[in-house]
């Protein structure tokens, strides 16, 4: 296992199904870039409290061998020892900055020990120990046995640097933040117009229909959606418009997408024609709100499906002897 591999799934393995809702850890939020455009969270003790997210978390160690060879080399497992993650990115335009910061339990020595054995480097900074790859590009950084921080070098410099400072998130965002992490299990939000937000690289240039889609959605001043997990499970997202009639345009929009979905899973896959029925999509100013309610049990049937869909014989690439 190779000390980039340890560095990256320590913690951001955490995102690929760890589920959560209290408020936002308010040291997290204190590390944060004032800057950030983008913020996410997941609360892992609330999965461990919900079915179905003890169901993923179990898949989670179940299929991932990254996973399983860093819990052997550590003893660190990010199902269990993780508490909080925080992910945060001021959206660089051509940068892969950002910081993902974890509340848990870490035992230091041992995931520095095995970081190095890989190839890793370390470099004390301000008191402070960083982990870092061959490259010496990302790191993670541990201010106590409880609290972790990792991403580029800057960034996770950058917050070393940042308490007592005085240079923190904005009030508002403070407040955005909260307001979705208390009422769900993952959120994310964004605290910028959705156009001044740099694509994924690779994403492919829209043309026709796709285009105007694309148009459209960029007036989009801000943006924030969220999961809560229970019996059913619900997921809630919210768009502010520019002004009304752009938000009754977008409302309108995607109220065809979700249509034209239906229409083709009617014909292919009838479980989620189901569940695209109990999507809502409303408006209110210049809002769209869109909420989504689905029975936990339908979703793992959803979830099975695929998993045995991608498995099937049919599915697998022929070996040609």
């Amino acid at each position: 296992m190779n000390a980039r591999l340890l560095i990256t799934a320590t913690f951001f393995t955490a995102f690929a199904g760890v589920l959560g809702a209290d408020a936002a850890d308010s040291q997290l939020l204190s590390l944060v870039m004032p800057d950030a455009k983008v913020l996410a969270g997941v609360n892992v003790d609330q999965a461990k409290a919900s079915p179905f997210g003890q169901s993923v978390l179990s898949q989670i160690e179940a299929n991932n061998t990254g996973l399983q060879q860093l819990i052997a080399l550590t003893g660190f497992d990010p199902t269990r020892d993780v508490h909080e993650v925080l992910a945060a990115s001021n959206a660089t335009p051509g940068g892969q900055t950002g910081l993902a910061l974890a509340r848990g339990n870490f035992d230091i020595a041992k995931i520095t020990a095995a970081a190095t054995a890989g190839g890793g480097t370390t470099e004390s900074y301000k008191g402070v120990t960083i982990i870092e790859d061959p490259k010496q590009t990302n790191g993670v950084a541990f201010l106590d046995s409880t609290l972790a921080i990792a991403g580029d070098l800057a960034s996770v410099k950058a917050a070393i640097d940042r308490p007592g400072t005085g240079k923190s998130l904005p009030a508002t965002v403070i407040n955005q933040v909260n307001q979705w992490s208390a009422a769900q299990d993952a959120w994310v939000i964004t605290t910028v117009p959705l156009s001044s937000l740099t694509p994924p690289a690779g994403t492919p240039p829209q043309s026709g229909f796709g285009a105007g889609m694309q148009n459209m959605f960029q007036q989009i001043q801000s943006f924030g959606a969220g999961v809560k997990f229970g019996n059913n499970v619900v997921v809630t997202a919210q768009a502010q418009a520019d002004n009304a009639q752009d938000a009754t345009q977008m409302a309108n929009a995607l109220q065809l997408l979700v249509n034209v979905a239906q229409a083709q899973a009617g014909q292919n896959n009838p479980d989620l024609s189901s569940v695209l029925q109990g999507l809502s999509i409303t408006t209110q100013g210049s809002a769209i709100k869109v909420s989504l309610s689905v029975p936990q049990s339908q979703i793992q049937q959803l979830m099975t499906q695929h998993k045995d869909a991608a498995e099937s014989p049919a599915r697998r690439p022929m070996v040609r002897k």
